[in-house]
């Protein structure tokens, strides 16, 4: 019995089907012609490369609520030291030797299916320990077993991201797959190198974000794309596995599990949604409509000649005519579809619809490059923005105007039209510089008069102090007085001299003269003048006093 697929409205479907005829003492093959006329229905297969999903809350969980109030998760059942709350699951606290699981309470009910998981493993340590795993079994494990924290010799699929370095190749933390078929012990002293179907180097600890994984599996591809955790984008995730013929139990269980050992890390699971997959409904009712027309001529027209019965001349020759007409009638309607949709009539390429390995890896690299272009431009983009603020700043300070001695800089246009008629810096640091050399004169000609007054208070206090002196019209040894203050002046005039020449010796200030040189000369005489007539006067205050002695 020969049975192909069809595959459009016009290839057709041959169902050889050979019968024993015992009027005929021999063999006879009946060979009928089918095909699909409904143009929608056609529509529908040609878009059987879709897949189909459908979110299973029964096999998820996620926050917030994750967790009722007495602590149960639904459909889903927890134990050793696993810890749940609202917000997440923690499999194995970060103690010394924990371990803990979570598994579903009922086995899938789908076939192909694909899991994200969102995780973050912490610990204060450089080397964190032992792991975290995700288990597709057929069986629940235990709650504190030696692999990861659940049982070996499991059948069906382990995802480990182990965080231990136990064989010091300093290749961890490690994401791996393996396969078990219920008679292998896992090697902890290799790190399961020996058994791994695939796996990645990838670090998931102490990261800033929640690392996250997505597992897929469908039509006997095992996927595995990673997150790192290093930004918030819900779209970079990159390969970390592709294996192909893998080959899964039916109705297992999904399960978490984790361990501590010296070491010891945080592990934390956010959410866990599963998301069974599906084929294109159009190709499964193609597919059973095929096994339908299979088992009707099967079941019609047995090849056994104890099951067959006879078949009367008149009986076969009346099958015969219906099946010839019933063939011309699918020919025209054939030809009618043809020319009514000439473009769909034409032959398809199928292999055109689906992915193959070298595009989907040129996918990636293009996405990657892609990513990279878009780093490189906002880069860019940040570096015109600091040129343009440098260029901006040279501006403003190539704007100041430059003094006549001062060199022009390399690459600066001097100021058209001259330089403006302004004070210039060097004029202003002359003119505080004439300054402060005017402060210090008047700082010592102040002090030089103070030093005069003390000297007339001195010797008015040794004439008061002497009861045989004669009085006398100007006061006691008015001679010596004279020749004091004759003293002081010519000291005066020799300070006045040498501050001249400091000021000669500077360069000229500016035509404004704040004071001049006679109105100090003056102040200094009226100040002199002052000092000797008060001196005069309190002399002859004092001798008209010892008068009345």
């Amino acid at each position: 019995m020969e049975f192909v697929k069809l595959l459009g409205p016009t290839d057709v479907q041959t169902v050889s089907v050979t019968t024993w005829n015992p009027a005929y003492k021999h063999k006879t093959a009946l060979e009928t012609n089918l095909s699909v006329i409904s143009s929608a229905h056609y529509a529908d297969v040609k878009a059987n490369n879709i897949v189909h999903r459908r979110f299973e809350y029964k096999y998820s969980f996620k926050p917030p609520y994750l967790a009722q109030k007495d602590g149960s998760v639904p459909f889903w059942e927890y134990g050793g030291n696993c810890i749940a709350s609202s917000e997440n699951v923690r499999l194995a606290p970060s103690l010394r030797s924990q371990k803990g699981a979570i598994w579903t309470k009922v086995p899938i009910d789908f076939d192909y299916w694909e899991v994200d998981i969102a995780f973050r493993v912490t610990g204060r340590g450089r080397v964190g320990a032992d792991g975290l795993a995700f288990w597709y079994t057929q069986s629940k494990g235990s709650y504190d077993g030696d692999v990861f924290g659940s049982s070996d010799k499991w059948v069906g699929l382990g995802v480990f991201f182990d965080s231990f370095d136990n064989d010091n190749k300093h290749n961890n933390p490690y994401i791996m797959g393996v396969l078990n078929d219920g008679t292998k012990v896992f090697d902890h002293k290799q790190d399961g190198t020996t058994q791994l179907l695939a796996g990645c180097l990838r670090d998931f600890r102490n990261k800033p974000f929640p690392t996250r994984a997505k597992i897929e599996y469908f039509n006997n591809v095992l996927t595995l794309l990673f997150h790192n955790g290093m930004t918030n984008n819900d779209k970079d995730y990159e390969m970390c596995f592709r294996v192909e013929n893998v080959a899964l139990p039916k109705g297992g269980y999904f399960g978490l599990s984790a361990a501590t050992g010296g070491l010891a890390d945080d592990h934390d699971v956010f959410h866990f949604l599963t998301t069974s997959l599906h084929s294109d409904p159009a190709q499964q009712g193609t597919s059973k409509l095929y096994k339908d027309v299979f088992h009707f001529l099967t079941t019609s027209l047995h090849s056994d000649p104890a099951q067959q019965g006879t078949m009367p001349g008149e009986d076969s020759q009346k099958l015969s005519q219906e099946y010839l007409e019933y063939q011309q009638k699918l020919e025209q309607q054939k030809q009618d579809y043809r020319k009514e949709h000439p473009d769909e009539a034409k032959e398809q390429n199928y292999d055109e619809w689906f992915e193959s390995d070298n595009q989907r890896e040129l996918r990636q690299i293009f996405q990657g490059q892609s990513q990279m272009f878009e780093v490189l431009k906002d880069l860019s983009r940040k570096l015109d923005e600091v040129i343009g603020r440098q260029e901006r700043t040279l501006s403003l300070v190539s704007s100041q105007p430059l003094a006549p001695g001062q060199p022009i800089p390399q690459g600066q246009v001097p100021p058209q039209g001259g330089y403006p008629d302004t004070i210039r810096r060097n004029e202003v640091e002359t003119i505080l510089n004439n300054q402060n050399t005017i402060s210090s004169a008047a700082r010592e000609i102040r002090q030089f008069v103070l030093e005069l007054k003390t000297r007339a208070d001195t010797i008015i206090n040794n004439q008061a102090k002497q009861p045989t002196a004669q009085v006398q019209a100007v006061g006691y040894d008015t001679q010596s007085l004279i020749s004091e203050l004759r003293d002081g002046m010519n000291s005066l005039k020799q300070n006045y001299g040498h501050v001249v020449q400091k000021l000669t010796e500077k360069q000229t200030c500016p035509t404004t003269n704040y004071v001049s040189v006679s109105m100090v000369l003056g102040i200094a005489a009226l100040q002199l003048v002052i000092l000797l007539g008060y001196s005069m006067y309190r002399d002859s205050k004092e001798n008209q006093a010892k008068k009345f002695y």
